[in-house]
């Protein structure tokens, strides 16, 4: 299922706008420990260090229960996973340029994966669970 192209650049706009009118309010703290990253910078990085998770949300579910986190603001996806899960399990975050990041999930607790570009292009979460045939179960791309 992929999301009309349109809608998608408003409500990156609209989060952008939403994103930096909330930095000045905040400008007369003291500065954060948060950086700052977009599309292709933000490949590799940890959500929870960068202003990304400020306006993040989720996407896509896939039916064991990984979730596509999406900022708008940083044109950048992950991968979550909250709980439900066997005690071998790899999430991973991939987009359609071939860039992918995963994380080991010991079935309690939640787990994210670093972020991966998602601008003009595709990403998608998956969850995989080694005690038996290493059976996979993904989200739609958004």
């Amino acid at each position: 299922m992929r999301t009309n192209p349109l809608a998608r650049k408003l409500a990156t706009t609209a989060s952008a706008l939403a994103l930096a009118a909330s930095g000045l309010l905040l400008s007369s703290s003291p500065a954060s420990a948060a950086t700052s990253c977009y599309a292709s910078s933000c490949t590799g990085l940890d959500p929870s260090t960068t202003v990304c998770q400020s306006d993040a949300r989720t996407v896509r579910t896939s039916d064991w229960g990984v979730e596509l986190r999406y900022s708008p603001a940083c044109r950048a996806a992950w991968a979550r996973k909250t709980s439900g899960a066997s005690a071998d399990t790899v999430i991973r975050v991939s987009n359609t340029n071939g860039e992918s990041r995963s994380v080991y999930y010991g079935g309690y607790g939640t787990v994210y994966t670093a972020m991966v570009n998602d601008k003009d292009i595709y990403a998608w979460a998956c969850e995989t669970r080694a005690y038996a045939t290493l059976e996979t179960h993904c989200t739609d791309s958004y």
